[in-house]
Parts: structure tokens; sequence; C-alpha cells
């Protein structure tokens, strides 16, 4: 089995226990009289299933994340890591920028009247711009290099 395939069976188990929890919640309590729509103890007992699985995949994944070098020479533990930061910076970049062009975090403009004070900006907009825009270019590169090795990497056992 290739990495990228255990990658999605991980995201399903995730989904999986996550539905299985709200149909437990569902069922966990029910009104004296009537019947719970599902067996609650069952569905807790196939949680259990699909988490011992979980654990083992996931387990198997960080082995192989850990071994499998990527294009960049970089571990695929370590080239998520990058990417991981990478898009931290990114983040706050951008966000810099939208301040220091008198943006709020929704993108509209600060200043509402012309009577109000004059703001400057502290930092260069364009340069802040164009770090972002460096990032993001290094953010597609490193996750370029993760999902080819993902679909090269046979998953350890």
């Amino acid at each position: 089995m290739k990495l990228a395939e255990a990658l999605a069976l991980r995201a399903d188990a995730v989904r999986r226990v996550e539905q299985l929890r709200a149909r437990i919640v569902g069922s966990a309590r029910y009104q004296e009289g009537e019947e719970p729509a599902e067996d609650a103890a069952a569905l807790l007992a196939e949680s259990g299933e699909v988490l011992t699985e979980l654990e083992a995949l996931i387990s198997r994944i960080n082995r192989t994340n850990a071994t499998v070098s990527t294009v960049g020479g970089l571990t695929l533990t370590e080239a998520l890591a990058r990417r991981d930061v990478l898009r931290m910076r990114h983040s706050v970049i951008t966000a810099a920028a939208d301040a220091a062009a008198g943006r709020d975090q929704r993108g509209m403009a600060v200043r509402q009247l012309r009577s109000e004070l004059k703001m400057l900006s502290a930092l260069s907009v364009a340069e802040l711009r164009a770090q972002a825009d460096r990032l993001a270019r290094d953010i597609r590169e490193v996750d370029v290099d993760i999902q080819r090795a993902n679909w090269e990497a046979d998953l350890m056992d």
C-alpha cells in the first residue's frame, strides 16, 4: 500500500469515528417506555475497533514519514514541519500586510470618516506582499514534494 492510500484511509477512519461518536451521543439516553434509535453499546464497541485500527495506521504512517526522504532531501516528517511553519509565517506576514494597509481581519478598510485621525503604516506593504508571495511559492514547492513522496513511498509495517 502506498503512503497516500494510507493517508486516505486515516482520513476515512477519523470521519467514521466522528460519525460513530455522534450516533453514540444520540443513542446514549432515551425516554422511558421507548426504544433507543440505535444500540449505543454496539456503536461504542465499533468505535473502539475503528480507533484500534486507526492507531495502528497512524503508527505505520509516522514510521514511514520518519524514514522516507523527499526530493529536497528532507524526511517527510521534516518536510511536514517545514510546510506547517511556512504556512504560519505566511499567515503572520499577510496579517501584518493587511494591518499595515489599513485593513481589518475581514479585509475592510479601518478608517471610516475623513475627520478621523490619519493612520500611518509602520511596515512596507509592498515588501510584505512580496515576502508573502515568496512564502506561498515555497509552501507550494514543499507541498508538491510531500505529495510526490506520498504517492511513491510504500507504507512501512
